[in-house]
């Protein structure tokens, strides 16, 4: 499977990657773990979506597998040499000892998974039997086990149970309270902070994206909330026109709050709208629990628990869309009339 599939507009794959920006300790600390031979079998690499923790998992990976001995390891991980073999066995997905697992893309319909499946996770058990003889580090990227359903979450705990020798594995977690706590209990967590303004701007501008001054600029900083995921999905896929478009349906009334609504599920329900969508319902719930804190604050329960209590139906009305495969936009329809109140 191509790794560019999860790839957003304008980015470049994690394991092809050079630039890592803002997690100079989170690379200290891997370094300095491995190099001390005591570094843990299993590590929880925790962060919002978009900050960098697959392009750490891989740049740590390069780092092991360049350095096979812990004691002769430098203290310090650098970005992957690309003539190196190791580097480009791992860019191009054709190293043997890294296996990157991560939602598959379904053969009938070419879209790619809503979740890991268990059949995912038993590739890597064909991983380890088919290294177990060669004494090499084995390195499993789990991204994100967010994804894993419970079938896959299962199998993948009766792994880190048991882990082979010399095996290393790199779980990726943008909510890791949802993970099976036997899971989080064996791995050792590492907290990656959202990326500042110029780390952000530093990593816009690699990937050849350079903000202009004034309002653009601080109003992109300002919405991806040190995510390089979320700037991308601002800049290139029309997120900030989405916010735009959401503020001005909650301000109309009447016949323009409803020409406004279906002007919006037009656009979320296209046929390849799949990031905008899933950008939108981000939005959309940081909004609904905005609005929760904002009424609590102010002393009014009732209203904090209704705007609670409509995150929940929403993310519900989105399962049961996609359970069933509902109209989009009818549902999109239903969503837009609950936010408004």
């Amino acid at each position: 499977m191509s790794e560019d599939v999860h790839v957003l507009d304008g980015a470049v794959a994690p394991a092809r990657n050079p630039h890592l920006f803002g997690h100079q300790a989170a690379e200290a600390f891997l370094a300095r773990s491995y190099s001390s031979g005591k570094g843990h079998h299993a590590i929880l690499i925790e962060g919002p979506e978009g900050i960098g923790k697959a392009t750490l998992a891989f740049r740590f990976a390069n780092h092991v597998l360049a350095h096979p001995d812990p004691e002769t390891a430098p203290d310090h991980l650098s970005a992957p040499d690309p003539d190196s073999a190791v580097a480009r066995q791992i860019a191009s997905g054709a190293s043997h000892n890294v296996l990157h697992l991560t939602r598959p893309v379904d053969e009938k319909t070419g879209k790619t998974k809503t979740a890991i499946t268990v059949e995912e996770v038993r590739r890597a058990g064909h991983f380890f039997a088919q290294t177990s003889g060669t004494g090499n580090w084995r390195i499993v990227i789990i991204d994100p086990a967010d994804d894993l359903n419970r079938n896959a979450a299962n199998a993948i705990l009766k792994i880190l149970e048991e882990p082979p020798r010399r095996s290393l594995f790199l779980v990726l977690s943008h909510a890791p309270g949802k993970l099976l706590p036997t899971i989080r209990s064996r791995c050792l967590p590492l907290r990656l902070s959202p990326l500042s303004d110029t780390d952000l701007s530093q990593s816009l501008s690699a990937l050849g994206l350079s903000l202009e001054g004034g309002r653009t600029e601080e109003t992109v900083l300002a919405m991806s909330k040190g995510s390089v995921s979320q700037a991308l999905k601002l800049l290139n896929y029309g997120g900030a026109d989405i916010i735009e478009a959401f503020n001005e349906m909650l301000a109309a009334d009447g016949p323009a709050a409803r020409k406004a609504m279906h002007r919006l599920a037009d656009v979320l329900s296209a046929k390849d709208a799949e990031v905008l969508l899933s950008f939108f319902l981000e939005h959309l719930g940081d909004h609904l629990v905005e609005q929760a804190r904002r009424a609590a604050i102010g002393g009014s329960l009732a209203s904090a628990d209704r705007y609670a209590r409509l995150a929940s139906e929403i993310n519900e009305k989105i399962g049961i869309s996609q359970a069933y495969n509902l109209d989009r936009k009818q549902t999109l329809l239903s969503i837009l009339q609950s936010a408004r109140g």
